[in-house]
């Protein structure tokens, strides 16, 4: 476990270095320009090319050795994090920066691309997983890296702001880029021992090989055919092939569906959140209560790497949800402080329960060979979902739900059951996706897709750390 621990402190250095710096350029681009637009188009695009992103680069991650998908993804980081630097030291005019200006977007664009092509290193640490740690162990670490990523979510959500406004853009660029050369340097020393990668073309050499001294050998008979797809890396990105790997598990598909349909009720969240919190809170407070809260995402982390997922963490994934979905009913039903910040809490704290369990069953279910696609394919599928309901959930939201509700539908049923204030269509959004996603939680439940895949894990095996103990 000692070389997962070495990789897992080195990641955490990459995401918060990376995480914390596209953070910082996005406020710092706000409070420069004044331009509203400019920092949701910035946003999109980041959140675009990382679901785009992730289909290549866990074909990447499964045609190259874990190490060195690491080490590229890193020093790759710190060269477009360099290149950014010399545009910020030689070209950019901090005193005159305008949308228009070439120079304000080759610098942020340098930025966006190292922060995206580090997300390689996401993929590749779930591989990393299957490959260093035991079986039996494998929930622990999943939620070790849940409280790794609460930590990445604390430092880029709050003190990001914080650094633009006590430390300024220069300095935090340059200590951005100190944080990447010493992740770096921390990786190259770490050894990854893993299984040879076996290509289409290796298989295909060796049975040629094979039928040749087969002719050459009247008395042999026996000719070996060609690995199975499940335990050969496939040529280029290949979704069909990616595809064919998760419907050979049964209930596979179901899940990643599943987990999409979690993220696009998730919309709701990232659309409302902020919005709602601002109602109850001033701007200043408001960040304190996302830096008290996120520190639900290192406990709820921290609990199950100590405890672990038990026998069935499909059953697991589903029951955070249930509880997801109770939160999302119940802690905007009325205007009270106290009741939306537990909520958030509690959120926070189960949702790498959630994150913990689907990765815990992908690294048992899928081939470690193919995981690295896999792992893509999902996570580009999941996290498309949530910028498109977040554009929704939006609109819908200003434009018909909360002037109903502060309108006629103050004195509907609806009205009786939010109760008075500010914010009841936005309270009245959340608790509809709450209670959709508790009916497709508990239909879940029911289905046959649960079934099998719990059967499934339970008799599937994968443990490469404890075979080579």
């Amino acid at each position: 476990m000692s070389r997962f621990h070495k990789v897992l402190f080195n990641t955490m250095i990459a995401n918060v270095t990376t995480g914390f710096l596209f953070f910082a350029v996005v406020f710092w681009m706000y409070l420069s320009t004044g331009d509203v637009a400019l920092t949701g188009i910035i946003s999109g695009i980041y959140m675009g090319l990382i679901a785009v992103g992730s289909i290549f680069f866990g074909t990447v991650v499964d045609h190259n050795r874990k190490k060195t998908v690491m080490t590229f993804s890193s020093g790759a980081t710190l060269v477009f994090y360099a290149l950014s630097a010399l545009v910020w030291v030689f070209w950019l005019d901090e005193d005159n920066l305008s949308i228009g200006s070439a120079a304000l977007w080759v610098f942020v664009s340098l930025i966006i691309a190292g922060s995206i092509v580090e997300h390689m290193r996401n993929i590749a640490l779930s591989t990393v997983v299957t490959l260093l740690v035991p079986e039996a162990e494998r929930d622990k670490a999943n939620g070790l890296v849940g409280a790794v990523q609460g930590i990445g979510f604390l430092v880029t959500s709050v003190i990001a702001g914080s650094a633009i406004g006590f430390l300024g853009m220069e300095i935090t660029l340059w200590m951005c880029l100190a944080l990447s050369l010493v992740a770096l340097l921390h990786l190259l020393p770490i050894s990854i021992e893993e299984p040879d990668i076996v290509t289409h073309e290796d298989a295909q050499q060796a049975v040629q090989a094979a039928v040749q001294d087969a002719v050459g050998d009247p008395d042999r008979v026996a000719v070996p055919t060609p690995a199975s797809d499940l335990s050969i890396v496939s040529k280029g990105i290949d979704i069909k092939g990616s595809m064919r790997i998760i419907l050979s598990v049964p209930g596979l598909l179901a899940l990643i569906l599943f987990a999409s349909f979690n993220n696009l009720i998730g919309g709701v969240y990232s659309a409302l959140m902020d919005p709602y919190g601002l109602e109850l809170f001033s701007p200043q407070i408001w960040g304190l209560v996302l830096g008290l809260t996120s520190l639900g995402f290192i406990a709820g982390g921290a609990i199950i790497s100590k405890t672990g997922l038990g026998k069935n963490p499909v059953r697991i994934l589903l029951l955070v949800n249930v509880g997801v979905a109770f939160i999302g009913m119940l802690f905007a039903i009325r205007e009270w402080w106290w009741l939306y910040i537990a909520g958030i809490f509690i959120f926070m704290a189960i949702t790498p329960v959630a994150e913990a369990a689907e990765q815990t069953i992908l690294q048992r279910v899928v081939p470690f060979r193919q995981q690295g696609r896999v792992f893509g394919l999902a996570m580009a599928v999941e996290m498309a979902a949530n910028p498109i309901s977040t554009v929704i959930v939006a609109i819908l939201a200003e434009a018909y739900l909360i002037p109903w509700m502060a309108g006629p539908g103050a004195d509907t049923i609806w009205g009786s059951i939010l109760g008075e204030g500010n914010a009841r269509g936005m309270a009245l959004m959340f608790l509809g996706s709450g209670t959709i996603m508790l009916v497709v939680v508990l239909l879940a439940f029911m289905s046959r897709s649960y079934r099998k895949l719990s059967q499934y894990y339970a008799t599937t095996h994968q443990d490469i750390a404890g075979a080579s103990a």
